[in-house]
């Protein structure tokens, strides 16, 4: 009895000295034998220079296998368009949907966007013609009509070469042609969406790589393939006790028809989100922070993605959301392949996981490396060539919330120098 009374004893003092421990108390370092044990990425996947070891580091770091018990869970959060899979899955799902009459009429063409000129109207007008709302338009035989839906939403101008979007909006909260594509779903029921985004998931999975497919007269790819580096990378994660978000600036319910494909659930999937009202998708977009349900003045693209990630995984609210959170309310992760996903693979504490398609913000900030934990890798399929010229940084590499360009800057302050592209295919 009065062994085991010191022995509780002895415990219990313990625990009182652990816990009068301040919060910033170092652990000890992982034993060489625990880091053994750790999720380890294949070696069989090819990863550029030692871009696998700097992301199994942070794993070591930040996972389970640290030796860290208790508290909130790490996270990683990724784009998914051309970061977690080649090619574009909005392109995609609507390709699909006009070579099968499956995209619903709108009410007029004016309602879709608050942003749509009346060029763009006229020109949707002649080419698409008048009929019921919600029946589904020809646009599998009207070429005109397939044709200036698919320029808008690659070049956010019609046929003619008239602007198809005007006014102002947040240029780091919002594009009007990204918004459009979830817009123009409204009328159908979620389910149908989801089925549909589905067929076209088959389909361009079934395509062999470089397949291309037309749409009126637009020719584009017609396949997806899911990276496998990525799949190994969130596998490992997950393995190793991150919790893995999805992050998209394409409708929330067509990548929820992806995201599955990598094991990330419905839960962990944020998108553009349309409102459903009697059942129905909506034109209204749901807002994030302060910004209220709306026509799209808040998607999450750019600094939009740094809200939808402080506000659905991190529970911040209001205009708090929208600003760069202390290092324990922020992600160990991120991933990205664009200037849309800068501020949330910025805001990430462990690493930048930035794959080089060319795109002026993202590639400065990777290639300064202010903070030394940017990873900077290639497309793992078609990778691009060496980009000509120089990164813009020091002059017109940064987007500003009105849309002219400026400098880059680091946290503080000072300007990025031009850069070269270094990391390519």
């Amino acid at each position: 009895m009065r062994t085991t009374r010191t022995l509780v004893a002895g415990l219990l003092a313990a625990a009182a000295l652990t816990a009068s421990l301040p919060a910033t108390t170092t652990a000890a370092p992982v034993r060489s034998a625990d880091r053994a044990r750790c999720p380890q990425l294949s070696k069989d996947l090819p990863w550029y220079g030692d871009n696998r070891a700097k992301l199994q580091k942070m794993i070591d770091e930040r996972g389970t296998c640290s030796g860290r018990h208790g508290g909130p869970r790490p996270v990683a959060a990724f784009d998914w368009d051309n970061t977690v899979v080649k090619n574009d899955i909005s392109d995609a799902t609507l390709a699909w949907m006009l070579r099968h009459d499956k995209l619903p009429r709108p009410t007029s063409w004016r309602d879709t966007s608050p942003w749509l000129t009346p060029a763009a109207d006229r020109a949707l007008t002649r080419a698409c013609g008048t009929g019921a709302p919600g029946r589904p338009l020809p646009t599998s035989r009207n070429t005109a009509c397939a044709d200036e839906i698919m320029e808008i939403r690659g070049t956010a101008k019609t046929m003619s070469g008239a602007e198809a979007f005007a006014g102002d909006w947040n240029h780091r909260r919002t594009v009007p042609d990204y918004a459009w594509i979830p817009q123009l779903f409204a009328g159908l029921k979620p389910a149908t969406l989801t089925a549909y985004a589905k067929r076209a998931r088959a389909e361009n999975l079934a395509a062999p790589v470089g397949a291309v497919q037309t749409v009126g007269t637009h020719k584009l790819a017609g396949y997806v393939r899911y990276y496998d580096q990525q799949k190994d990378l969130i596998r490992t994660l997950k393995r190793a006790g991150f919790d893995v978000y999805i992050v998209s600036a394409s409708s929330e319910t067509v990548a929820e028809a992806w995201s599955g494909g990598v094991g990330v659930d419905a839960r962990h999937t944020l998108g553009i989100r349309s409102r459903v009202r009697d059942g129905w998708l909506t034109t209204t977009i749901a807002g994030c922070g302060d910004v209220k349900d709306g026509r799209g003045e808040v998607i999450p693209y750019m600094d939009g993605k740094r809200c939808w990630i402080n506000q659905e995984i991190y529970g911040i609210k209001g205009a708090e959301a929208w600003r760069k959170q202390d290092p324990a309310h922020r992600i160990a992760l991120g991933g990205g392949d664009a200037n849309t996903d800068v501020t949330f693979v910025g805001d990430a504490t462990g690493a930048h996981l930035a794959i080089n398609r060319n795109k002026d913000e993202l590639m400065c900030r990777g290639y300064d490396n202010a903070d030394g934990r940017w990873v900077v890798n290639p497309m793992f399929i078609d990778p691009l060539p060496r980009k000509s010229g120089v990164y813009p940084c020091a002059t017109k590499g940064y987007t500003n919330t009105d849309g002219t360009l400026g400098p880059v800057r680091r946290p503080d302050g000072t300007v990025v120098a031009d850069q070269q592209d270094r990391i390519h295919g």
